[in-house]
C-alpha cells in the first residue's frame, strides 16, 4: 500500500468518525451543565444547608424540653438507738429511689439577639444563593470557552480536509503531467509532501478536537463525548454600552454579594448589642419521685408528683469587655465592607470598559477577517484557474491555497473570540443568565 492510498483511507476514516453523532446546541449544553455539572451540584448543596440554617428550627425562638429519669438502689447496715435505751440493728436493709421529670425552658427576651441572628441567617441564605449564582455564571463562561473551542476545531478540521482534497487533486494532475512530460518529478514530490503536511495537520486538529470534547463532556457531567456542537450562531451587535454599564453597577454578582455582606454585618452589630440587655426566661418542671425506704425509716414508701414553674432574669452587668469588643469589631467589619464596595465599583467599571473594548475590537477583527477570507477565496479561485492552464507554478498555487486556509482559520478564531467576549460583557453587567444561548 503506497502513501497515497494510505492517506485516502485515513481521511475516509476521519470522515466516517463524525457521522451519526448527536448535535448539542448551546442551549442544550447550558441545560445539561445546570443539571449535571458537579461544581453546580455542590453549590446547590450549600444553598440547601443555608436554607436549613435559616429555618425557625434553628432560630432559638422555640422552647427546649428535656426529659430526665434515674434510679438508685441501696443496701445498708443500720444500728438505731432509741431514747428508752432500746437498740435496733438492721443488716442488708434495702431501699430504692426512682425519679422522672420533664423540664421546659423558654427564653422570653434576650435583648433581641436571637431576632437579629435569625435575620442574619436569612441574609446568609441569600448570600449563599448569590454565591451559587456566581458559580453558575463562571461555569457557563467555562462551558462556552470549551464549547467554542470544540466548534472552532470542528470548523478547522473541515477546512483542512477540504485543503487535503485540493492537494490530492493537485497530486493527480501533477502525476498526469509528469507522465506526459509536462513537468518534472520534483513537482510530483512537492505535491506529495504537501499532502503529508496537510494530513499531519488533520491528525493534530483531530486530536485537539477529541481532547476538547472530553473537556466539554466533563463540564456537562457526561461520560460520553460522541457528540457534535453547533457552529451556527449570531453575534449580538446591538448591545448598548451605557445601559450595560449602569446594570453592572447594580446587578453585578460580586457587587450583590458585597452588599449582602454589608447587610449581614449591620445585623451582626445589632445582635452583639443584645449583650448589653438582660435575658428573661420561663422555666417549668413536672416531676415524679418514688422512695422505697428500709425498715429504719418512719415511712416505708413515698410517692411524689408535682408541677413547678417560674421566671428568671439574668443580666450580665459586666462581662470583662467581651461585648464591647464584639460590637467594635463588628463596626470595623462593616466599614471594611463599605470600603470594599467602593473599591469594587471602581473595579467593575474598569473591568467592564476593558471587556467592552475587547468585545468591540474582536467584532472589528471578525469583520476584517470576513473581508479577508473573501479576498483569499477570490485569489485562490483565480490562481487555481491559472494553475490548471499552466500560467502559475505549483509553489504559487500552494501559497494561494495556504493563504485561503489561514484566512479561514483566522476567521473562525475571530468569530468565537468575539462571541466569548460578548458573554464576558454580559456576565459583568449581570445579564448572562438572562441571555438566550
Amino acid at each position: 500500500m503506497n502513501i497515497r492510498t494510505f492517506l485516502i483511507l485515513l481521511c475516509s476514516c476521519f470522515l466516517q468518525i463524525g457521522i451519526a453523532q448527536e448535535l448539542i446546541s448551546p442551549q442544550q449544553a447550558v441545560d445539561l451543565t445546570l443539571s449535571n455539572n458537579y461544581g453546580i451540584k455542590i453549590s446547590n448543596q450549600d444553598v440547601e444547608l443555608a436554607e436549613n440554617n435559616a429555618k425557625l428550627l434553628n432560630s432559638g425562638f422555640l422552647p427546649t424540653l428535656t426529659g430526665n429519669a434515674g434510679s438508685t438502689f441501696n443496701i445498708d447496715n443500720t444500728e438505731a438507738e432509741f431514747s428508752d435505751g432500746r437498740v435496733t440493728k438492721l443488716t442488708n436493709a434495702e431501699s430504692s429511689r426512682y425519679n422522672a421529670s420533664l423540664n421546659l425552658n423558654y427564653i422570653l427576651f434576650d435583648g433581641l439577639g436571637r431576632a437579629y441572628n435569625y435575620k442574619r441567617l436569612k441574609e446568609q441564605y441569600n448570600l449563599t444563593e448569590l454565591q451559587a449564582r456566581e458559580t453558575i455564571e463562571n461555569t457557563i463562561i467555562q462551558l462556552f470557552t470549551v464549547y467554542y473551542d470544540v466548534a472552532k476545531f470542528s470548523e478547522n478540521l473541515e477546512a483542512q480536509e477540504e485543503t487535503l482534497l485540493i492537494s490530492k487533486d493537485r497530486l493527480t494532475r501533477s502525476e498526469y503531467q509528469f507522465e506526459y512530460g509536462q513537468n518534472t518529478k520534483l513537482v510530483v514530490l512537492n505535491a506529495q509532501v504537501d499532502i503529508n503536511n496537510d494530513s499531519i495537520s488533520i491528525i493534530t486538529t483531530r486530536q485537539q478536537l477529541n481532547n476538547t470534547k472530553r473537556d466539554l463532556a466533563f463540564i456537562l457531567g457526561q461520560s460520553d463525548n460522541n457528540f457534535d456542537v453547533s457552529t451556527n450562531f449570531e453575534l449580538n451587535g446591538l448591545l448598548d454600552k451605557s445601559t450595560l454599564l449602569e446594570q453592572s453597577k447594580t446587578k453585578n454578582i460580586a457587587l450583590l454579594q458585597t452588599e449582602k455582606n454589608i447587610d449581614i454585618n449591620e445585623l451582626t452589630i445589632k445582635a452583639n448589642r443584645s449583650g448589653y440587655l438582660p435575658t428573661v426566661g420561663l422555666v417549668g418542671t413536672y416531676g415524679w419521685n418514688r422512695n422505697n425506704n428500709n425498715a429504719a425509716s418512719f415511712v416505708a414508701v413515698s410517692t411524689n408528683t408535682g408541677l413547678s414553674g417560674g421566671i428568671n432574669l439574668s443580666w450580665n452587668l459586666f462581662d470583662g469587655g467581651t461585648t464591647i469588643t464584639q460590637v467594635k469589631n463588628a463596626k470595623i467589619n462593616l466599614d471594611t465592607q463599605k470600603l470594599l464596595k467602593e473599591q469594587l465599583l471602581l473595579d467593575i467599571e474598569r473591568n467592564f470598559n476593558n471587556a467592552w473594548d475587547d468585545y468591540t475590537n474582536k467584532l472589528l477583527i471578525y469583520k476584517v477577517q470576513s473581508e479577508n477570507i473573501r479576498t483569499a477565496k477570490s485569489n485562490f479561485e483565480r490562481t487555481e484557474e491559472k494553475f490548471k492552464i499552466g500560467q502559475v507554478n505549483s509553489i504559487e498555487f500552494r501559497q494561494a491555497q495556504l493563504n485561503l486556509l489561514n484566512a479561514e482559520l483566522l476567521q473562525t478564531q475571530a468569530k468565537y473570540d468575539a462571541k466569548l467576549s460578548e458573554l464576558v460583557v454580559l456576565q459583568l453587567s449581570g445579564e448572562l443568565l438572562n441571555t438566550a444561548f
